[in-house]
């Protein structure tokens, strides 16, 4: 398949609906409104296609940035090809779903997610935290050092109210992460939720609202969750 014949079938899988709600959060024209679910029948007959995967991620489409997700070939991409995804994500859909998720299965995903987190940049910091988050929720404990991710939580306790908006998403979602998902330091993350306490996000819209780490760790014990990890990162 090529760019031109993927482009037309997910245009075919359009959906209206789908697309105000992508609008809603983000997305800007050109995209149609795909529902992931809907991509899987295509992804299958393509598997992994690098090239394919740059060409449609290139488009600007949001479906075909989404799907450009789904088939490529993270173990091909290199931290030049990173940098161009993520310059070219212009919202969190993209920066945390699709570039985030991708780097998160190479060889290179903390050095880039270092980077990413130290840039400043609102999408860029919001991407690297994000990739921790599906690094941590998918790989051994032991792939990580717990001195760096203790030091990461200082970070977070100490910069997360003056972050962007959403960078604070991001690192909010960290501390829950590292509390559920790295039980080398769950009680640390816990404590460390807990001084940050409620998060005040969105505060440019009409309704700002409020997200709580230590509160969905706490659930998290409830259910008996603790040392949670995903088989499979991208879907």
């Amino acid at each position: 398949m090529n760019v031109e014949t993927v482009m037309q079938e997910l245009e075919g899988l359009s959906k209206e609906r789908t697309k105000k709600i992508y609008v809603s959060n983000g997305a800007h024209e050109p995209l149609f409104g795909v529902a992931t679910g809907e991509m899987k029948p295509i992804a299958k007959k393509i598997k992994k296609d690098q090239p394919l995967a740059d060409q449609l991620y290139a488009t600007g489409n949001y479906d075909a940035m989404y799907f450009a997700g789904v088939i490529a070939d993270p173990k091909a991409m290199t931290e030049a090809d990173f940098e161009r995804w993520i310059d070219a994500a212009y919202f969190y859909m993209i920066s945390d779903f699709i570039v985030a998720v991708t780097l998160s299965e190479t060889d290179i995903a903390q050095e880039v997610a270092d980077k990413w987190i130290a840039s400043g940049e609102e999408l860029k910091m919001s991407a690297g935290w994000s990739c921790y988050c599906w690094l941590l929720g998918s790989r051994p404990d032991r792939e990580f050092s717990e001195s760096k991710l203790a030091s990461m939580l200082e970070t977070v306790q100490k910069t997360i109210s003056d972050a962007p908006e959403r960078a604070k998403y991001a690192m909010n979602n960290f501390l829950y992460t590292v509390g559920v998902s790295y039980v080398p330091l769950h009680d640390q993350a816990f404590e460390t939720a807990k001084a940050v306490g409620p998060v005040e996000v969105d505060k440019d819209k009409t309704k700002s609202k409020l997200i709580c780490a230590s509160d969905n760790i706490q659930k998290a014990v409830d259910k008996g969750r603790i040392g949670f990890k995903r088989k499979h990162v991208r879907c």
